[in-house]
């Protein structure tokens, strides 16, 4: 008998017929005698639908009450999966984040976990309960509903398996494990059947859908077994494994794409101490992620800065963008939310030399322009044209021998 825990996202309970699906899937596993927890997003298009609705409210509506009204997608599918397993004679019961003991900070639509009690779950096992959790979602220490973000549902099911000490975490979604590039957009990709962890922080980082990033980071983080999963068939998937197995790594192992992302420049900046500190520090303070900085110093003594965050952040960040331009003088501030970033990553690049030129090169036959460059031991990021994105994947994709 194993202790395990199961996420399914949207697309595997968009509709009444997918949630009874589910339903059969955990109830075989039950069967076997496995001790089962379930987490579960919200259905597909709910969370874009709550979101339109709030923003035909106010503007920018309030982050904490728009926490409470998100919250309920997950609520709405945990307690139908819940129904549906008691109509089929199997003892289930729901909890929401809060009765999970999920807590978070206090950051609303961006929370972090910072413990998980459990102890509702523990209870609930040990009476031969199954467990069905509403994922995305948490309570901070004032008592207050916290959502952790978009793909929050993953980590959920990956922080909780790893407070459970789950002998394995299964996340289920509409792909049937992780490829070297998005299959709708390079047909050529192939399926793995194992990746490190330390390679799959970096892809989900990069725009890789499958795994939310903060879900990687606590199954490095607390040994947990993840596996990535088809909803709609039984097929093993990519186990996602903690180390490097293998003696020899290809160089390269995927090659991943976002257009989540928007950059803003400050034009002359003044390039005196501490001004990185007056601009950054109020965007941090905002609960902004800022990936890519780059700076431009000009012979003159002053400096263009240019930073990317993601487009849902965009509008606030102009706004800090503009006061922080005010407060030091620089002359104008500039914004472009018709980027893409196109990765590639592996492992196998720690002990390969030439990884970033062929990749210059690749894009250079395509006749696509880089604008902005960031690496890692591991990873090389290029920032596009976001109408050359799909292009772009699929040049690198040949150019690293890729291609199935």
């Amino acid at each position: 008998m194993a202790l395990v825990v199961q996420k399914f996202g949207g697309t595997s309970v968009a509709n009444p017929e997918r949630i009874r699906n589910v339903a059969k899937r955990v109830a075989k596993y039950f069967d076997q005698g496995d001790d089962m927890v379930v987490i579960l997003s919200a259905m597909a298009g709910v969370t874009d639908n709550l979101i339109g609705l709030a923003n035909e409210m106010a503007e920018l509506p309030d982050r904490r009450e728009m926490d409470v009204l998100l919250a309920t997608g997950e609520q709405t599918t945990a307690a139908l999966l819940a129904m549906t397993l008691k109509s089929m004679n199997y003892p289930a019961m729901s909890l929401l984040g809060f009765q999970a003991e999920v807590m978070t900070d206090c950051t609303y639509c961006n929370a972090r976990i910072v413990d998980i009690g459990a102890e509702r779950i523990r209870e609930l096992i040990a009476e031969r309960n199954i467990v069905v959790v509403a994922g995305f979602q948490g309570m901070d220490r004032n008592g207050n509903i916290t959502t952790l973000g978009r793909g929050g549902s993953d980590t959920s099911a990956v922080a909780i398996a790893a407070a459970l000490n789950a002998d394995k975490c299964e996340i289920f979604t509409d792909v049937d494990g992780v490829y070297t590039a998005d299959p709708n957009v390079c047909g050529k990709a192939r399926k793995l059947d194992k990746i490190s962890c330390e390679e799959m922080l970096e892809m989900a980082s990069l725009g890789a859908k499958v795994l939310h990033i903060r879900s990687v980071e606590f199954a490095l983080k607390h040994s947990v077994p993840l596996y990535v999963r088809s909803s709609f068939s039984e097929e093993e998937g990519t186990m996602v494994v903690n180390g490097d197995h293998d003696m020899e790594r290809p160089v390269v192992s995927g090659v991943t794409y976002t257009k989540n992302e928007a950059r803003i420049t400050l034009k002359k900046v003044p390039d005196q101490p501490g001004i990185a500190a007056k601009i950054f520090a109020p965007v941090a303070e905002s609960g902004i992620n800022v990936d890519m900085i780059i700076q431009n110093t000009r012979a003159s003594g002053e400096t263009d800065l240019t930073f990317t965050v993601l487009k849902g952040d965009f509008k606030r960040a102009m706004d800090i963008g503009r006061q922080i331009s005010e407060n030091i003088g620089a002359e104008e501030v500039m914004g472009d939310e018709n980027i893409a970033k196109v990765s590639v990553t592996g492992i196998g690049m720690k002990s390969h030399t030439g990884v970033a030129s062929k990749m210059f090169s690749a894009l250079a036959a395509e006749n696509i322009n880089i604008i902005m460059i960031s690496t890692s031991e591991i990873r090389i990021s290029c920032v596009v044209e976001e109408g050359k994105a799909e292009l772009a994947v699929r040049a690198l994709h040949t150019a690293f021998g890729l291609d199935a």
